[in-house]
């Protein structure tokens, strides 16, 4: 059987180290297109890349960009994939205030640029594209699923838009092999630090051991649904694996406040936090400190009544969104996809990942 041969972009991403671990685990050729930088970005995937059985033989990274028309076709071209994963973005929603022509730029266009790239050059490929739940913004039903009308609150939400109706059009026009995933929030210890999950778990940590005096974060009522990246990447995976492109779903069916991925997090430590004040005045608080598995009581390096976490105004988006809960049933039908990482568990994994990094590194 031919070995299967697939081009992922945002390949040093979170989620594109995860899927590039997940097809060489199934044998695939991986090729991975990064932008060249003058620092080192391949974090993520380096202990891949340094892997002596994978370097030269089953796993290439090409510099490119989606904002590189002829790139993209001569890299079609060159590797000839049978699958095409495209996880590359300016995925930040907040940044996407401050830049929204370079979002749309790559998130719209670049879109495009690929899908046209695939139809000049004529290959035979499956075009899996990175959509969001952000597309639902101003949510107009809870939860939400394929069929739930698209308002976005955000320059990126507005880009990731004309990305999913172009792969649509794309898709009815030309007959590729295209679908979107709409993925809910999907975390991890390789998620970005300036995420708010990851902020709260790296702050959380530093705060424990005197490194760090507050964590200041925006709207603390946000509701999301968070799941756990390594799954929902498996999930890309089967969507490509369908015999018919169809665009899904993928989520935990389950809705959690910053407020709560803050309380548990502190927790998770043996600090308990209580909140006092309102809206833009809210403050965390230590109401306990208590024996932790993960740190001893005598490492904490904060006592009881001090204030770890407040409100900083500057966070708050132009426009927010206030809830997303994904209802996942035409993944688990269809591709048999179903998340098995519970919250409570997903953040455990996170602080306690995040936790021993700061002990290690001492910042």
């Amino acid at each position: 059987m031919k070995k299967k041969i697939a081009l992922i972009t945002g390949i040093t991403g979170q989620d594109g180290s995860y899927l590039t671990e997940i097809l060489l685990e199934k044998n695939y050729e991986v090729h991975g297109i990064i932008r060249r930088s003058s620092s080192f970005n391949t974090g993520r995937i380096d202990h891949l890349y340094n892997n002596s059985k994978l370097l030269n033989k089953r796993l290439f990274l090409h510099y490119g960009d989606v904002t590189d028309t002829s790139n993209l076709n001569r890299l079609i071209e060159k590797t000839q994939p049978d699958e095409i994963y495209n996880l590359a973005a300016q995925s930040h929603v907040k940044v996407s205030f401050e830049i929204p022509e370079y979002t749309a730029e790559v998130d719209a266009i670049g879109t495009l640029r690929f899908l046209d790239a695939i139809r000049e050059t004529g290959i035979k490929t499956k075009f899996y594209q990175a959509s969001t739940s952000e597309l639902y913004g101003k949510v107009q039903q809870i939860p939400q699923d394929e069929k739930t009308p698209f308002y976005p609150r955000s320059p990126y939400g507005v880009a990731k838009i004309y990305g999913y109706w172009i792969v649509i059009n794309y898709r009815e026009a030309y007959n590729l092999f295209a679908c979107n995933g709409i993925l809910f929030n999907h975390e991890s210890p390789r998620r970005g630090e300036t995420f708010v999950t990851r902020k709260i778990t790296r702050a959380a940590a530093r705060i424990a051991i005197g490194l760090q005096d507050k964590l200041y974060l925006g709207n603390l009522n946000a509701k999301r649904d968070w799941g756990y990246a390594p799954e929902y990447c498996e999930g890309m995976w089967l969507m490509l694996q369908q015999n018919t492109p169809e665009d899904y779903v993928l989520a935990t069916g389950e809705t959690h406040t910053v407020k709560e991925f803050t309380e548990l997090t502190f927790r998770e430590l043996g600090i308990e936090i209580e909140w006092k004040g309102n809206n833009q005045n809210e403050k965390g608080i230590i109401s306990k400190i208590k024996d932790n598995s993960l740190i001893e009581k005598k490492k904490i390096n904060k006592k009881v009544g001090d204030v770890v976490v407040e409100v900083d105004k500057s966070y708050y988006r132009p426009t927010e969104v206030d809830i997303l809960i994904g209802n996942p049933g035409k993944a688990k039908e269809k591709l048999g996809w179903k998340p098995q990482i519970k919250f409570s568990e997903l953040v455990k994994i996170m602080i306690k990942s995040d936790y021993h990094k700061v002990i290690k590194r001492g910042f």
